[in-house]
């Protein structure tokens, strides 16, 4: 397992804390916990929309920009660590497994260098 999973083990953990101190677990089913991922998803996404590459690029470097940003990732960090909480899985142990899933979907020598998706023709 990588280092990382333990720390995700306690940010888990502390989301854990966090709901179940203000008595919310009642309120997180696996619906409900998909949409808010949905949602926030969508939050993240706005921070971007309509701006060009160079717009992008002065949201990500400067520091108002980058603390929307990392709250936003957060609320979806938190919900995913939730979902994944409620419906009884390790979410460390499953994006290993997903990352090698892809791997054998984009092999380094196929995919290396574009963004085609793993069943379309490459042309090199």
């Amino acid at each position: 397992m990588v280092p990382v999973a333990g720390e995700l083990d306690q940010l888990r953990e502390a989301v854990r804390r966090f709901r179940d101190e203000r008595d919310w677990a009642r309120f997180h089913n696996p619906k409900d916990l998909a949409i808010s991922v949905a949602l926030e998803a969508a939050e993240l996404l706005e921070l971007f929309q309509w701006k060009d590459a160079g717009e992008v690029d002065r949201l990500a470097k400067s520091d108002a920009g980058r603390a929307r940003i990392e709250e936003e990732a957060a609320d979806v960090l938190i919900l995913l660590l939730s979902l994944a909480d409620r419906c009884g899985f390790d979410l460390p142990a499953a994006t290993e497994r997903k990352l090698a899933a892809n791997a054998l979907k984009y092999p380094v020598e196929r995919a290396r260098g574009t963004a085609r998706k793993y069943d379309e023709d490459v042309e090199r």
